[in-house]
């Protein structure tokens, strides 16, 4: 069935139909953008987000740096950038093969359907142009006829009439036979309009109308499935990116499994073992012996250990944590000896990385210097003289320096032991291979300082009084509770309402251990406090 045979006329409803048509193209289009819009402002607040926990540290040498937990933050924020990424893809893509497309394909439709309805326009004025001519034959045919009529009637009364002359009834039917002739005339244009009008809306309601209302019915079918094309589009968008959207979270559960609380706890051992010894016992000074001062004094001096560093500060109990703030030294020997001979570690690494890349350097400019002595039309020699002093002149400091680091490393020694100090080498996990006091391998993983974060804590961690109970609720469902600010349920758990859903779908509850979190308002079943 199409439009032209069983909606011949309904002329009026087709025009509302596909007007109706086109204006809900436009709505979606407009629908589409208010939501690429929500996933704009959504990945900026998400990068936003992580910038600002992304802060990069001022330092390498943080403390926190070498910390899994640390790292695995930095990861996570890493990922969300890159989730935010993603939804900025799928905004970007929404405009483009959406947004973009459908209102082109609108516009063309728009002008489709105004060019077919000025035609049926036309044909429309057309036929009424043919009727009027009709009705004006037809008028003038009845008009003619009637006088044909009474000019016919006026002769026979006057043939009749006694007292009519011969040539009064010869006008009379004279005149009556050229009414008669002119009203067959009209008779005859009457037809010829009528058969004219009868073709013509015969071709108007079985031939053009019929083709105009098909091919409005073949726009609004190709409408029809354009705006299907867009209705999957509006998802397909999605799943296009939903791999790269699940590697995100796949790396954000990664890590989690990253951290390692055993290492995390010995970095802290290696970042803060001072390597003092703990202080001996103290001598009972027997003052009834007669024993002086200065020998007692003489007895304090000699356990070894923090408490000789401390000086002035011995005769305070807590001096673990009162300790003051030294003055920082070139030869780190305001650090503890530990903490000490691994600081100098690290600088003569520093300095033996800088000085293989000085001495690359000066390679390269002295193969450069013979090339151009071979061969003077690459260059002039004496332009690299300025470059090879300043070279040699790095050299010469570095390897001052080195000295000069390798002679405080070996008087950092702990207990009389032999410290031997050994260039790093990067092995496969990135780490940095040193050799030990006892010369055995460990593993220190130099922290990046543009991977760094920073760790701030401040009151906004303090105890709070647990908020009082406004309701129960029952799990219908199972919740894993994976995302950070959540908790997970089980079906039938039983969980206090601790805050209402706020419009956002979520609710804040509290298990009976004192657990809280956000679970879908969705998944469980509430009973308020009243």
């Amino acid at each position: 069935m199409d439009w032209g045979t069983e909606l011949w006329d309904q002329y009026d409803i087709i025009e509302k139909h596909t007007q109706s048509g086109l204006e809900l193209v436009e709505k979606y289009v407009k629908f589409v953008k208010e939501r690429t819009e929500i996933e704009q402002s959504y990945a900026k607040q998400l990068r936003n987000l992580s910038k600002k926990y992304n802060q990069k540290r001022s330092s390498k040498d943080e403390p926190d740096c070498r910390l899994s937990s640390y790292q695995s933050f930095l990861d996570i924020l890493n990922e969300m950038n890159d989730y935010a990424g993603q939804r900025e893809l799928i905004a970007e893509n929404m405009i483009m093969n959406i947004c973009i497309d459908l209102t082109k394909y609108l516009q063309e439709l728009k002008q489709e359907r105004k060019s077919y309805l000025l035609e049926a326009k036309k044909a429309q004025q057309s036929l009424e142009s043919t009727y009027k001519q009709l009705d004006s034959s037809k008028k003038r045919f009845e008009r003619e006829w009637r006088e044909a009529e009474r000019a016919a009637q006026n002769a026979e009364k006057t043939d009749q009439d006694i007292n009519a002359t011969k040539a009064d009834v010869e006008k009379a039917k004279q005149q009556a036979h050229m009414r008669a002739r002119v009203a067959e005339e009209c008779k005859n244009d009457y037809a010829a309009h009528l058969q004219k009008y009868n073709k013509e809306q015969s071709q108007f309601y079985f031939n053009d109308m019929p083709i105009i209302f098909n091919k409005l019915q073949g726009l609004d079918e190709r409408r029809i499935q354009k705006l299907a094309q867009g209705y999957m589009l509006f998802s397909d968008t999605e799943k296009h990116v939903m791999p790269i959207i699940g590697k995100c979270l796949e790396g954000i559960t990664k890590a989690g499994t990253n951290v390692n609380e055993k290492n995390d706890t010995m970095v802290i051992i290696e970042q803060n073992k001072s390597g003092f010894e703990r202080p001996g016992d103290l001598e009972f000074e027997d003052y009834s012996q007669g024993i002086n001062r200065a020998s007692s004094d003489s007895s304090l001096s000699t356990p070894k250990g923090p408490i000789d560093l401390l000086g002035k500060n011995r005769s305070k109990n807590f001096w673990l944590f009162k300790r003051s703030k030294p003055t920082v030294t070139e030869d780190f020997g305001h650090l503890p000896p530990e903490q000490r001979r691994k600081r100098l570690q690290q600088k003569l690494e520093e300095i033996s990385k800088e000085l293989q890349k000085e001495a690359d350097q000066s390679e390269a400019l002295g193969k450069m210097k013979d090339v151009y002595e071979k061969n003077p039309q690459m260059g002039d020699p004496a332009s690299l003289a300025t470059q090879i002093s300043q070279t040699s002149q790095n050299i010469e400091r570095l390897k001052g320096e080195l000295n000069k680091y390798e002679t405080w490393l070996s008087e950092a020694g702990v207990r009389g032991e032999t410290l031997r100090y050994r260039a790093h080498a990067i092995n496969n996990n990135g780490a940095h291979e040193v050799l030990s006091t006892d010369g055995a391998h460990s593993d220190e993983s130099t922290p990046d300082s543009s991977q760094a974060i920073y760790a701030e804590f401040d009151d906004d961690f303090e105890d709070e009084e647990p908020v009082t109970p406004i309701g129960k609720c029952t799990a219908m469902y199972n919740f894993p509770g994976a995302s950070e600010g959540t908790i997970s349920m089980e079906e039938g758990e039983e969980l206090a309402v601790v805050e209402e859903d706020k419009g956002d779908g979520w609710t804040r509850v509290r298990r009976h251990n004192g657990d809280e979190g956000y679970i879908p308002t969705s998944y469980v079943a509430i009973t308020l406090n009243k």
